[in-house]
């Protein structure tokens, strides 16, 4: 099983910028307990990090036929990019969308996510361990899906 990681715009300022809200953790060190907790599952993980819609848009695409399941952070992006959300939709990969805050309790337009709708999941405001949530969550996923298909 291989996942693909995204990270949107700032992700890669994390231990910097707001820790009030998004903690001390920087991006590097929840990589690194994602790649121990991938490998104690059997699982290839990759990373990608880009402040620019397009890149995400690339790697999106990119992980068709390749990986079997992706982990987003779109960050800003989340509440704007329709071009991100088609793509998520037109690789037709399980996808968990993850937010280290819980945007539920910040600004009203946080609250919108145009990703959602095409993942098969959210998770939101466990801090950094929400990379860790998603990721069992899509081992879950795409488990159930191999057993569906070799059922068939």
């Amino acid at each position: 099983m291989k996942i693909m990681v995204i990270q949107g715009p700032n992700i890669n300022m994390l231990g910097l910028r707001e820790t009030a809200i998004y903690g001390p953790m920087k991006m590097e060190e929840i990589h690194e307990q994602m790649k121990l907790a991938a490998s104690q599952n059997n699982v290839e993980i990759e990373f990608f990090q880009s402040n620019y819609e397009g890149e995400i848009v690339d790697k999106i695409q990119e992980c068709l036929g390749v990986f079997d399941g992706i982990i987003i952070n779109a960050a800003a992006y989340t509440h704007t990019s329709v071009a991100i959300r088609d793509a998520i939709a037109s690789v037709n990969l399980p996808a968990i969308e993850v937010h280290i805050s819980n945007v539920y309790r910040r600004e009203e337009f946080r609250q919108k996510s145009l990703i959602a709708p095409v993942c098969a999941g959210t998770v939101t405001g466990f801090g950094a361990f929400s990379y860790h949530l998603a990721l069992m969550g899509i081992i879950q996923i795409c488990d159930h899906i191999k057993k569906i298909q070799s059922k068939a």
